[in-house]
């Protein structure tokens, strides 16, 4: 049996129900069997492992804030215009399909114009869009469509790929997918690999379920023949062996697949904290973190963060203690869960509601490092609740995803 909805064996059938019933604190009415089923299968209908999978999924959407970031998040501007990759038509069972022309990213020039995590969130809200558009095409369509497949094409793509920064950026995306995307995955076409390819798959490849591994197909010269054994020729761009083009002829279709291409160093930031008189300054030694101490006594108070590094990355993350003494970060609750950040290549910021009183830890981890200390200037301040918070700019609505592919 497949386990998917109408397929179930007896014993999936049984399992589901239990599932269902063990995690009803969680659920709301439109998560269907399709939803549920999607965790199961990710854990090979292991009760224990996919309620563990789901509820670390929940604390994920309230530590990110994800039910909210398609109104309350604008990708940055660099995003839009130099992440390549988009959205175009559906494979004969109505599948969605993501262009990927790989080679073509500039993930250093990113990474010096934006921080990590706005790649990241702009990437997580990108995956909600996809949600909302499986809702739109399957009412409008009149079949299930609740997957995609991406076209990898690493045309371009070089050992310049292989910046361990950018790869840290590429597998944080594989790892937020997996964890939180279960079974959206449908097949991933790999295009044009070079001979770097297995270089970079086994960088990656740690990081991705046997699964995923087992949808990956790296086609040879005939791709084009490949994808349209599974693609109508309508709904893929010419240059990948459809018959779509641009209104102006182009070929790779860039109104809908976003090219990437080279930076401008006009985007990149410049260290913005000129004076860092007001910071502390603290070393962090190899092997070693860094813990500091907040007493949160006002519901709704506010810990706003600066930090800088010198040379090198450093982990990241917030906890609240569970208990009335000194805690490892394993024991205590994860409020935003630890995570290397490029503080030495700008300044990282931010600032987090605390919804609830007691001790907040802010914690600076070099554990990862047996090779370098690393030098740290740190402002962190304790708001009160009668701050108010500076409101994005909300994106556009989701009717010009959907209008793309209808």
């Amino acid at each position: 049996m497949s386990g998917h909805v109408g397929s179930l064996s007896d014993k999936q059938a049984a399992i589901l129900e239990e599932f269902r019933l063990n995690v009803s604190d969680l659920l709301k009415p439109h998560h269907d069997d399709y939803y549920l089923l999607r965790w199961l299968r990710a854990r090979k209908f292991d009760l224990k492992k996919s309620e563990a999978m789901l509820r670390n999924h929940f604390r994920w959407r309230e530590e990110n804030t994800v039910d909210t970031i398609l109104e309350d998040f604008q990708p940055p501007e660099v995003m839009k215009k130099y992440y390549p990759g988009g959205l175009f038509g559906q494979d004969k069972e109505g599948s969605l399909i993501w262009v990927d022309p790989t080679g073509y990213i500039d993930l250093k020039g990113l990474l010096m114009s934006i921080k990590k995590q706005d790649i990241l969130k702009s990437k997580i809200q990108l995956l909600e869009e996809f949600y909302k558009l499986f809702d739109i095409l399957s009412e409008k369509q009149g079949r299930r469509v609740d997957q995609i497949v991406i076209l990898f094409d690493l045309e371009k793509f070089g050992l310049k790929h292989l910046w361990k920064p950018g790869i840290d950026v590429f597998t944080d995306i594989l790892t937020i997918f997996e964890d939180n995307y279960p079974e959206t995955l449908k097949r991933t076409y790999v295009l044009n690999a070079p001979r770097v390819f297995p270089i970079a798959f086994n960088l990656i490849k740690p990081f991705l379920s046997e699964e995923t591994v087992r949808k990956v197909t790296i086609c040879g010269a005939n791709y084009k023949e490949v994808l349209l054994q599974h693609i109508d020729a309508d709904q893929l761009p010419a240059h990948w062996g459809g018959t779509c083009v641009d209104p102006d002829g182009n070929p790779r279709c860039p109104s809908k697949i976003n090219p990437g291409g080279e930076v401008p160093k006009s985007y990149y930031q410049q260290n913005n904290i000129v004076d860092l008189t007001s910071f502390t300054e603290a070393t962090v030694g190899r092997g070693s973190s860094l813990q500091l101490d907040f007493s949160i006594n006002e519901v709704g108070s506010a810990l706003r963060w600066q930090f800088k590094t010198d040379g090198f990355d450093i982990g990241f993350g917030i906890y609240r203690r569970t208990e009335d003494k000194k805690q490892k970060a394993g024991d205590m609750e994860p409020i935003i869960t630890s995570q290397k950040v490029n503080s030495h290549m700008f300044p990282e910021e931010g600032s987090m509601h605390c919804k609830h009183p007691g001790t907040y830890i802010v914690r600076f981890d070099n554990t990862h490092s047996w090779v370098r200390s690393k030098k740290l200037y740190y402002l962190i301040e304790i708001l009160k609740p009668d701050t108010q918070d500076f409101v994005l700019p909300k994106v556009e609505s989701d009717a010009s995803l959907a209008s793309s592919l209808t």
